[in-house]
């Protein structure tokens, strides 16, 4: 079933691009109002995401104590986010401006240059939801497996996580350059992206299960690590063994620190105390502490922050996967203008709110940034630097 673009290619006139609400191009029915709404919503959309991305990338490049996985990964989220931004969102304000939605020709960048937008607009789209399932992988192993996690996790395995991430979504987002599917402008939506036709058209409909798979696996995963913490929650508490006592050393199975430092302070000849509990050798005999109280709170608020970017991208892309739905499966004008071009927009917004979710919901980044921006408050810039330093030791 031929929808508007394929209707203009055809040489038959174009469907008013407003006749749902305001145009998808800001040239339809929506008048001069709707127009400079676009522009302007658009506009500061891209101003906080370049702003609050490109800041929160300084900070972690610049603050050596957020160089550890999540951050590495958060770092690379940002990058990409911004990116987007800087690449597609200019030459959808273009077509908004010149009214490309209203009226028939080629797309604003020409068609050379529209398929290379469509193109990074898929790619930076399904790396965003394959690196939130490598985030959600993380974390369930942060929590589950702390041991593993600390151990193996390093910089290089989140530049694995990281580079399979890209390569997934370039093998998702290169095919229809070869006219696979298809790239082109899409009139209602006021952007070069992947035309969504009716599912005996074109291969869409694989398209997009493949991206409602990926984020619901996301969420299968963060409801994984759920129920592992709420069973936890449920054991029993740890019974005490009473410590044998030879000469004040206090070894056995319920021997503390205090052991320890008895037996280093000479008091008695018994045996040589066993390792500390809590406490595991580490590279060149240093002890490692295993996953403490504080550092679990710890992995926790980094669990909370990144399933609310999870769940902010699944409440901001929704809206429009589901019109794309609409679109694969009952008709190309069953899906009103109106309700499109907001769900077009919320798609915009999602480059710009994972720099505020990371404040809201992350303290360290807080005291972090109060650090290295203190706007003239020294008392939490020097708060920020001791808890920074606290943060780096494990304390």
């Amino acid at each position: 079933m031929a929808n508007g673009s394929e209707l203009a290619e055809a040489g038959s006139p174009a469907p008013s691009s407003g006749a749902g609400g305001a145009g998808g191009g800001g040239g339809g029915s929506g008048g001069p109002a709707a127009l400079g709404l676009k522009l302007a919503s658009l506009s500061l959309i891209l101003c906080i995401s370049l702003a609050g991305n490109v800041l929160f990338v300084l900070l972690i490049l610049r603050d050596r104590h957020l160089h550890r996985a999540p951050y590495y990964l958060l770092l690379d989220l940002c990058l990409a986010d911004g990116l987007r931004s800087l690449a597609c969102f200019p030459a959808v304000l273009l077509s908004v401006r010149r009214g490309a939605g209203a009226v028939g020709g080629a797309p604003p960048p020409g068609a050379l240059g529209c398929k290379l937008l469509a193109f990074l607009a898929v790619l930076f789209c399904f790396h965003a939801a394959f690196l939130l399932l490598g985030v959600g992988v993380t974390r369930y192993l942060a929590i589950a497996h702390h041991r593993f996690y600390a151990k193996r996790l390093t910089g290089w395995p989140c530049a694995a996580v990281v580079c399979v991430a890209w390569v997934l979504a370039l093998a998702m987002a290169f095919p229809p350059v070869l006219d696979v599917g298809t790239y082109r402008f899409v009139r209602e939506e006021a952007q070069c992206t992947f035309e969504h036709r009716h599912v005996g058209a074109n291969d869409t409909l694989g398209f997009m299960l493949m991206l409602a798979a990926v984020v619901g696996a996301t969420h299968l995963v963060y409801l994984r690590l759920l129920f592992f913490i709420y069973d936890r929650r449920k054991m029993k508490p740890a019974q005490l063994v009473p410590a044998v006592s030879q000469n004040w050393t206090f070894h056995g199975p319920g021997a503390t620190g205090q052991a320890a430092a008895n037996w280093t302070a000479g008091f008695g000849r018994g045996p040589t105390p066993p390792t500390l509990v809590g406490i595991r050798p580490g590279p060149g005999g240093q002890a490692r502490r295993l996953l403490v109280l504080e550092e679990f709170k710890t992995e926790k608020r980094l669990c909370k922050m990144f399933y609310m970017i999870t769940l902010l991208f699944l409440l901001l892309w929704g809206p429009y996967i589901v019109a794309c739905y609409l679109r694969v499966f009952i008709k190309a004008g069953a899906v009103p203008q109106g309700y499109l071009t907001t769900s077009v927009w919320l798609t915009f917004a999602q480059a710009g709110v994972n720099p505020i979710l990371c404040f809201i919901f992350n303290k360290e980044l807080r005291v972090c940034f109060r650090a290295h921006f203190p706007c003239g408050q020294s008392p939490q810039t020097t708060q920020g630097t001791l808890l920074c330093d606290l943060k780096s030791i494990g304390i």
